[in-house]
């Protein structure tokens, strides 16, 4: 069986798009292949930044021959019908076969497909992928039709087996596929043939190109610990910029250079973006300083000089970069030194957005939310009212206007230098977080006490102008607050009803502030928190997705009162899900779902609600007695659990409940003749479901 290579050669890709690129190769091929009839045993797709390759292993010499049977007409249809018939199938008449079947004769087709080689297939699938492959922008050149990335240069297309290696004849808008490539731009710019993929990965190397990508991040990453270890200083880790310069490169070299003395005073972060950003340098510390004190830029070339005249150039304009940072950060100081007024005053004519005001109105907001929200979190609200006050006016310094990414990390060094408490200080730093997913969750309460009125605003805000996301839109990342309130609420565990706290956001604020609620009417807040309310249970279901918490045991435990007390919820939720995972948990639900099911069969029909009166006294059966003895036990010490919150010993005390359930429904008639017995049996059967309503609402759990 053959093996497949194929390299698209172009002007530079992209590092940011190579990545997606060469899945994109893999699946378009490989799939259009398969659909064509081919099979393969592996396949690997590569990329540099002038090349992307797929290489695929055991693929079909041809594909199949096919046979299809296809029943028509019957034979005394009308000529229309069978006409029709033969231009469907491709066939004539006298290729028919008249086949006898109940309702009389009938004509089949058989098709046959004879099987093609690979070769004319590939052409096939490979010139479709280019002619449509899904570039997040692209481009045209020359006089031609076709968009790529860059201008594509070459088309190596080829397939070798025992016999050596053919070329897969195509064209596409004059680029002509063959068996050759180029090595690197500089030091092997020179055009050689190849007749399989060792070939070519072996002759690739040899002309200074690493082919795979993860190769040439471990080279860049090792090489950069190595230079840094032979100072005596440290990488710090970036594996986003990491992936970055490996798309950059096709031939890394690593060089390491010194920053000025006079520069080592900006804050770290600063050197670690304005190098990282300008001119995607790898930033070394200095452990026993902690200062940022070298950098590693990873040049694309070999130099006879060993990078030295490289790294002077790299040397004058970081100087430069970190000049104007200097500039930046000695005028900033010297405002924050001052007291920050011009910042705040400044920020009365930004514009948060155009119906909720200016960024000074909804400071004064969260400042005023942040206050009332501190002792739930146990922040001094004193504290927590400052820090809202001074955690957004790092936006009009001149560093982060430079660096906008760096905005609440300069908010913190501000602070310290206008005087501000550390605490105070740190929360203008962390207010803004949790961004994402991954990014670590505020514990400090002042920091808590501010993020989440920073987020609560924003989504009261919007919700009160009707902008709610829509759909895949969520233009103002209101799903993204609400998934940080969500985690500062449970990583700190923050007894907080939500629908209170919005719901008396209005009393938070000045009147001289209040420009939602003139926009939204006198009956925002109760039309709203409900609403709002119901986005943080759909983000809490997403965000519970990864613990294996299922939608509808959310949805059975939202029935509970307090289900705006987050923490209060996922602990209902967690020790629900953890006993229903068990075969009692498993069986005891069914066992409910009978009783609830029985019950409002019963009650539908007979125009009553049978919740009382149960008596042992009328029990006919052992099994009866022996589930009135376990609910006796287990509702008291279930009630106690819930009061206590400890929903594990909640749910172990109804999960002991499944025996004696299980017996009774085996042994016990509930519509007997007998109505005493019945209505007894019935009610019995109400104090299952009362029991089952303490934890959670059994109807709503699937299965």
């Amino acid at each position: 069986m053959p093996d497949l290579l194929i390299e698209l050669f172009s002007e530079e890709i992209p590092a940011r798009m190579q990545a997606r690129a060469r899945e994109d190769l893999k699946k378009l091929v490989t799939d259009g292949l398969v659909e064509a009839g081919l099979t393969y045993a592996s396949a690997g797709a590569f990329s540099t930044p002038r090349r992307l390759t797929l290489a695929i292993e055991g693929l079909s010499a041809q594909s199949p021959t096919t046979r299809e049977e296809r029943k028509g007409p019957r034979t005394d249809a009308p000529e229309a019908a069978l006409e029709g018939f033969l231009r469907s199938t491709g066939l004539s008449r006298d290729q028919l076969e008249a086949r006898d079947e109940k309702k009389g004769q009938v004509w089949f087709a058989t098709i046959t497909k004879p099987g093609r080689p690979a070769a004319e297939i590939i052409a096939e699938v490979l010139e479709a992928t280019i002619r449509n492959f899904p570039w997040p922008k692209s481009m045209r050149w020359g006089a031609g039709s076709l968009r790529w990335v860059r201008p594509l240069h070459t088309i190596l297309c080829i397939l070798t087996d025992e016999a050596g290696a053919q070329v897969v004849p195509l064209s596409v808008e004059g680029v002509t596929s063959g068996d050759t490539t180029r090595g690197h731009r500089f030091m092997a710019p020179d055009a050689f043939a190849v007749t399989s993929f060792d070939d070519y990965a072996t002759k690739l190397r040899r002309a200074r190109v690493m082919l795979d990508s993860a190769e040439r991040q471990a080279a860049i990453w090792q090489e950069a610990q190595n230079l840094a270890f032979a100072r005596g200083w440290e990488i710090v880790e970036d594996q986003g910029l990491l992936a970055e310069v490996a798309g950059l490169v096709e031939w890394p070299v690593p060089l390491m250079g010194q920053i000025e003395e006079r520069f080592l005073a900006l804050p770290p972060e600063v050197l670690q973006t304005s190098m990282k950003e300008h001119q995607k340098f790898f930033s070394a510390r200095n452990p026993k300083t902690g200062r940022i004190e070298g950098f590693v830029t990873v040049a694309n070339i070999e130099a006879p000089d060993h990078g030295e005249t490289i790294l002077k150039g790299n040397q004058r304009v970081l100087a430069a970069r970190l000049s104007d940072a200097a500039f930046f950060w000695d005028l900033d100081l010297r405002e924050a030194k001052a007291g920050m007024q011009d910042w705040a005053e400044g920020l009365k004519s930004v514009t948060f957005q155009s119906k909720l005001g200016s960024q000074a109105d909804r400071i004064s907001r969260i400042a005023a939310l942040a206050r009332e929200i501190a002792p739930l979190v146990g922040a001094d609200p004193d504290q927590a009212e400052e820090a809202a006050k001074i955690a957004k006016l790092d936006l009009r310094s001149a560093m982060v206007g430079e660096f906008p990414e760096l905005q609440g990390t300069m908010g913190r060094y501000y602070a310290l230098e206008a005087g501000k408490a550390p605490e105070v200080a740190d929360a203008a730093r962390d207010h803004y977080s949790p961004l994402g997913p991954s990014d670590a969750v505020p514990s400090a309460p002042v920091s808590v006490a501010v993020a989440l009125a920073d987020k609560l605003d924003t989504l009261t805000g919007f919700w009160a102008i009707d902008e709610k996301p829509t759909g895949s839109k969520d233009p103002f990342a209101l799903r993204r607050a609400a998934l940080g309130v969500i985690r500062l609420v449970l990583g700190n565990g923050v007894r907080a009803k939500l629908a209170t706290v919005v719901a008396n956001y209005q009393n938070y604020i000045d009147d001289e502030t209040g420009i939602i609620w003139e926009e939204a009417g006198e009956d925002y807040i109760g039309n709203t928190t409900q609403g709002l309310l119901s986005f943080f249970h759909d983000r809490l279901k997403v965000f519970l997705k990864d613990e294996g918490i299922r939608h509808d045991i959310i949805d059975a435990v939202l029935a509970m009162p307090g289900n705006d007390d987050l923490v209060l919820l996922v602990n209902r939720a967690r020790a629900l899900s953890d006993v229903l995972k068990t075969e009692d948990g498993t069986n005891l639900l069914q066992g409910l779902k009978r009783a609830a099911n029985i019950l409002a069969q019963a009650e539908a029909k007979d125009g009553v609600e049978y919740s009382y009166g149960a008596d042992p006294k009328f029990a006919e059966t052992e099994e009866e007695r022996a589930l009135f003895a376990a609910l006796t036990t287990a509702e008291p010490a279930i009630k106690a659990a819930v009061n206590a919150e400890d929903f594990p010993a909640a749910t172990s005390a109804i999960a002991a409940l499944r025996a004696p359930i299980d017996a009774f429904f085996e042994a016990v008639q509930i519509n007997t003749d007998n109505q005493t017995v019945r209505r007894n049996r019935l009610n019995l059967l109400s104090q299952i479901r009362q029991a089952g309503a303490l934890i959670a609402d059994f109807s709503k759990i699937e299965g």
